[in-house]
């Protein structure tokens, strides 16, 4: 059957023997496309397509992907009233992700690539970070069980690997549970994940939830209440397989992200801490082992490894009319990302100023400052302070 019987649509074996020149247009929004996208593809999102579509070279075969190849028919379909061959990536990025997937299953050589290149190449970017994070904040002991929560993106995955070498070294005694929450995942999402944790020898514990199910049509902040729920669940199942610590993949550049977006959003100085006891859970405490460690360079390893997971599989944006993103729907860790990206053009040390202002606080020249819930302000201690 040839392509052009087929609907302008064309599929992932399809495109690997197409022999014509051609491009490759990702139309998802940019966060989503540095996340993971197809080999040689350009971004050119839904948004400039509508406002511009002389943005494409005539010349040429265009083959249109979004996230479930939904909306990008109806983009390809746009681009043909236009004047274009413009053809549909049938599945769009999940199918391909699942092909590369499997393929990568047939390989049987993942798993040692992705360690060796941890002990190696990677050594010091992440191992050592992870290992200085542990040690200096001090988040394992001696018989600890760790649950180390796994939702199938970039950062949990890398984190659980890193623990998997650090027990190698095994300077003492501490167990591992490997815990994925499925909170309602499509089953794209979820065999996704499971291939993955299979390709790198993670031996997974896999448990549901209908969290995404209860949060669907709530309006306000279902987003904080999804976090929470998801939370309590994975401190739950924890403490039932006997573990006194759950690990989560925050890195970093998260730590930074969230004191910027305290300032700007929430009026507040505060910081992701690299541990926390559980207020709800007797016993239980949370840490970030990925503290120290830079996003890019977890990226830099996915990407050397030819590794693919989900970015997000959260029900809101489960679905092909999240490409269709305009102002509104930037998220806004985005919108710091982008503020902090824009401010290291012109300073260089900026992320690591940010890291360590909340390490150099000086109450003495705070206003006012909370404290185990209760509020202090400076007239407190206002005649025993002098000028500098």
């Amino acid at each position: 059957m040839s392509l052009s019987e087929k609907n302008y649509e064309i599929t992932n074996s399809e495109l690997r023997k197409l022999a014509e020149p051609y491009l490759l247009v990702d139309i998802r929004d940019e966060a989503a496309f540095q996340f993971g996208h197809l080999p040689e593809a350009v971004n050119i999102s839904l948004k400039q397509l509508e406002e511009d579509n002389t943005l494409l070279p005539r010349e040429k075969k265009i083959v249109v992907y979004c996230k479930i190849g939904q909306v990008s028919a109806d983009v390809a379909e746009m681009l043909r009233e236009n004047g274009y061959e413009a053809w549909n990536l049938s599945g769009g990025y999940n199918e391909w992700l699942r092909n590369q997937i499997q393929m990568q299953l047939e390989s049987r050589t993942v798993q040692d690539e992705a360690e060796k290149s941890i002990q190696k190449k990677f050594h010091k970017s992440l191992f050592s970070k992870f290992a200085k994070a542990i040690r200096e904040y001090e988040m394992l002991k001696q018989g600890d069980k760790i649950a180390v929560c796994i939702s199938g993106g970039k950062d949990s995955m890398v984190m659980a690997k890193l623990f998997q070498e650090l027990k190698k070294h095994n300077k003492f005694e501490f167990e591992l549970v490997f815990l994925v929450m499925d909170p309602g995942y499509n089953e794209v999402n979820r065999r996704v994940i499971e291939e993955n944790a299979r390709m790198l020898g993670i031996p997974i514990t896999v448990f549901e939830t209908d969290i995404f199910e209860a949060v669907y049509n709530v309006e306000k902040s279902p987003c904080y209440l999804c976090a929470r729920m998801r939370r309590g669940h994975l401190y739950s199942r924890a403490k039932e397989l006997g573990c006194n610590k759950i690990a989560l993949g925050h890195h970093y550049d998260d730590v930074i992200e969230t004191i910027l977006m305290g300032m700007l959003y929430g009026a507040q100085v505060q910081t992701m801490m690299p541990k926390l006891h559980s207020t709800n859970f007797e016993g239980m405490e949370l840490i970030r082992p990925m503290y120290l460690i830079r996003e890019e360079d977890i990226k830099h390893w996915r990407d050397y490894n030819n590794l693919h997971f989900i970015q997000c599989a959260c029900r809101f944006t489960d679905s092909c009319t999240t490409c269709r993103v305009d102002g509104s729907a930037v998220s806004k860790r985005t919108e710091i990302k982008d503020l902090i990206r824009h401010l290291k053009e012109t300073n260089p040390y900026i992320e690591s100023n940010i890291f360590r202002s909340v390490e150099n606080v000086n109450l003495s020249t705070v206003i006012a400052y909370k404290e185990n819930g209760i509020q202090h302000n400076f007239l407190e201690k206002y005649d025993s302070y002098t000028e500098e």
